[in-house]
């Protein structure tokens, strides 16, 4: 079959072929974390070994070709609360029982708001220095979850310190303008944002839910633009910026089904991000016409998907990237597996060799493409 479009490379992020951030732990990665956290290795200790499979990693990402690479979120046990506890003012909390396995469907951390927050010496600034030197002269890409997800996980939790959402609102934007610039100033030029809560506005059961609560969902929406809007304005202009929707990844589950139309407009239409890594690797993500309200950012199409090793065909990826090019300006588009491989530190029910074959097939197919 012929190439039905063709467009052409981009040198600047997102890439013609990129990827969302996670990557499979090795097995020695979390020996080491077991052995951490049960007292038999130091903090020192445990750090020595993320180096050294977080180099092997950045090695194995630049030889495949990855014009962007990332740390594999190897530090992290989860893709979000880690950054959510080194804000300040945040607390780590368990929600059930604190006997609960090491497992992350069983285990059940969160965090609550415990005083007025901000930003300041954050851990993973010191991770992407780290992750920098590595990368060399290859763009290294940061991930952190969005700041609509920071007040979606704390509304659920509460909090005692905030009397009303506006200045809640506001303290949110302040700890994330200084976060992009705190990252910015250690060389970071390529952010993405993590969030799931645009997953769940998809989704006609839990906007159902929102409603019980008395929340308006398409206010929320609003609201939610209103954050992230706020918190990367001003940013600096040769930093690149994305929002990375997602439905659920927790060991190749998911927890939201549904299209985009019912944020389409708002999102799209409204948020001022540079990008948007979407997910699109099955029917649960619906069809390509609420891309319709995007205006001028670019579209990655999440069409392989991470919660299986089973190979998708390259010939169908090539025809759902012309449906999509119907909507979108085909250089407007790009295209990475669906979401991370580990959006926790266990993993996705895939092998790592499945997972290499993965991102092979994304950077066949786009330099197919895009030439």
């Amino acid at each position: 079959m012929s190439n039905p479009v063709i467009g052409t490379k981009r040198s600047a992020p997102p890439f013609r072929y990129d990827i969302v951030g996670s990557f499979l732990r090795p097995e020695g990665l979390k020996a080491a974390r077991s052995r951490y956290e049960a007292g038999e290795l130091s903090a020192a200790e445990l750090t020595v070994i993320e180096n050294a499979e977080i180099a092997e990693l950045v090695r194995q990402e630049k030889a495949l070709g990855l014009q962007a690479v990332t740390d594999g979120e190897f530090r992290r046990s989860w893709w979000h609360l880690d950054f959510f506890w080194g804000v300040e003012g945040t607390e780590k909390i368990t929600l059930h029982s604190p006997g609960a396995a090491k497992d992350s469907a069983k285990r059940a951390e969160s965090f609550r708001i415990a005083s007025r927050i901000g930003f300041g010496d954050h851990p993973m600034l010191g991770h992407f220095r780290q992750l920098q030197e590595m990368a060399g002269d290859t763009p290294a890409k940061m991930t952190i979850p969005s700041p609509a997800l920071f007040h979606f996980v704390q509304d659920h939790n509460g909090n005692a310190v905030y009397p009303d959402k506006e200045t809640l609102y506001s303290d949110i934007i302040a700890v994330y303008r200084r976060a992009i610039q705190a990252f910015y100033e250690a060389g970071c030029r390529y952010l993405q944002l993590d969030d799931t809560t645009w997953g769940t506005l998809c989704s006609g059961r839990h906007r159902a839910y929102l409603r019980s609560r008395g929340i308006d969902p398409d206010q929320l929406a609003r609201d939610y633009v209103g954050l992230i809007n706020g918190s990367i304005a001003g940013r600096p202009e040769d930093m690149t910026i994305a929002l990375h929707v997602c439905r659920g990844n927790n060991r190749s589950t998911w927890f939201a089904a549904g299209g985009y139309e019912p944020i389409a407009e708002t999102l799209f239409g409204e948020a001022n991000v540079d990008a948007f890594f979407l997910e699109y690797d099955n029917e649960r993500s619906g069809d390509f016409s609420p891309l319709r309200h995007v205006r001028d950012q670019l579209v990655v199409l999440g069409l392989v998907t991470t919660k299986h090793g089973g190979l998708e065909n390259k010939e169908q990826l090539k025809a759902r990237i012309a449906e999509a090019a119907e909507v979108v300006p085909i250089d407007q588009l790009c295209l990475s597996p669906q979401c991370g491989f580990a959006s926790t530190e266990e993993g996705n029910i895939l092998t790592e060799e499945e997972q290499w074959d993965k991102i092979r097939l994304v950077i066949e197919t786009a330099n197919e493409i895009w030439v």
